[in-house]
């Protein structure tokens, strides 16, 4: 049983923000800034050996030491692409695979498939919580070469994620993906990208879906998916302002039979530390809007409710998900929404020691 946390990459300037915000912006300063909202809010969320840049060797290695050290054994980095353009990308390339630690270390790639936000703090309330601008349009010919990227880059190397033999690849908006594209072209498009990917020595692929929506689920064995699984599962969209902890990660366990029946697939859970976007929204005060980053926010978070919560996902993908499964973690690092199992001014090291925790609860 493999543990896989999510990386987000996004802790680095990149000149897309700098002409959005101003030249060295990045999240850090949300982060950094951010100011309880309600009694009780537990803001900021600060890391315990402070902010850094994701594309410094030595800061991703002690990270990625710890990680793994406490039970972590893969880590899958968000890869934003729109039709060959790439953001973020040297937080894996110089950060992640320059470090000793991550030269070895298991790691895997998830499509990002829409771009970063232009505007953070988000003030406008109008807005659509995905702007169309963010969205990433694709078509067959696209797809296949991004597949030819990463594999060339990627799929070559001995460190990649494999499961079941088959290298792992994952896409975030598969809905929006799937939409798109229809159901007919999407097959096309996995289809000719498995076939050059045999036809170029790089072996087979294992293609997860990763949030779909009602109205897909249905088709993704046929379009070619293998599995299925979660970014965060854990905020009700619908529910109240502050939601339990306890209560939301038992929920969202819930779920989890029915997705894999919907979809006729094999279901790895994914479970998350926290939830709490606030960094990403500026402050209205009590006139917060109802929508994405302000609400909602979830409380009582802790690392012993989140070491039952990875428990019972770990026992349930053992009995469920396959001869080969994996559970994901969301986040390692995605401070901006308050899911990180990095070590924090709050509790100190407790996330990790909660993941080891966790396999020794499951013997796992």
């Amino acid at each position: 049983m493999r543990i896989a946390a999510y990386v987000y990459p996004g802790w680095h300037a990149i000149p897309e923000r700098d002409a959005s915000f101003h030249p060295g912006f990045t999240e850090w300063e949300l982060v950094e800034g951010c100011r309880p909202r309600f009694a009780g809010h537990a803001q900021p969320r600060l890391p315990l050996w402070g902010r850094y840049d994701d594309r410094d060797p030595r800061a991703v290695g002690r990270r990625i030491a710890a990680a793994r050290e406490h039970g972590i054994d893969a880590f899958v980095h968000g890869y934003f692409w729109c039709r060959g353009k790439r953001v973020f990308e040297d937080a894996l390339e110089q950060g992640f695979l320059g470090s000793s630690e991550g030269a070895s270390a298991p790691y895997a790639l998830m499509w990002a498939n829409r771009m970063p936000r232009r505007v953070l703090p988000v003030r406008r309330v109008d807005l659509p919580v995905i702007e169309a601008e963010r969205l990433v349009a694709s078509d067959i010919d696209d797809f296949v070469a991004l597949l030819s990227r990463v594999a060339e880059r990627h799929f070559s190397r001995p460190n990649y994620l494999r499961v079941g033999g088959r290298a792992y690849f994952s896409i975030f908006d598969t809905s929006f993906f799937l939409r798109e594209l229809g159901y007919e072209a999407a097959t096309e498009a996995v289809t000719r990208a498995r076939a050059m990917l045999a036809a170029r020595g790089h072996g087979e692929l294992h293609l997860a879906a990763i949030e779909p929506g009602r109205d897909v689920r249905p088709h993704l064995a046929r379009v070619g998916f293998d599995s299925v699984t979660n970014y965060v599962l854990l905020p009700d969209w619908n529910g109240p302002f502050l939601q339990d902890y306890a209560e939301r990660a038992a929920a969202a366990a819930e779920t989890w039979p029915e997705l894999a029946r919907d979809c006729g697939l094999p279901y790895m859970p994914s479970v998350s530390p926290g939830w709490d976007a606030s960094p990403r929204g500026a402050d209205f005060g009590a006139t917060r809007p109802d929508k994405y980053p302000w609400s909602p926010v979830v409380v009582n978070e802790h690392p012993d409710r989140f070491r039952v919560a990875l428990a019972r996902a770990l026992g349930w993908a053992n009995a469920r998900s396959g001869p080969d499964p994996l559970v994901f973690v969301a986040s390692l690092n995605e401070w901006s929404e308050g899911h990180t199992l990095e070590p924090d001014t709050r509790f100190g090291l407790d996330w990790l020691r909660a993941v080891r925790g966790a396999r020794e609860d499951v013997k796992a």
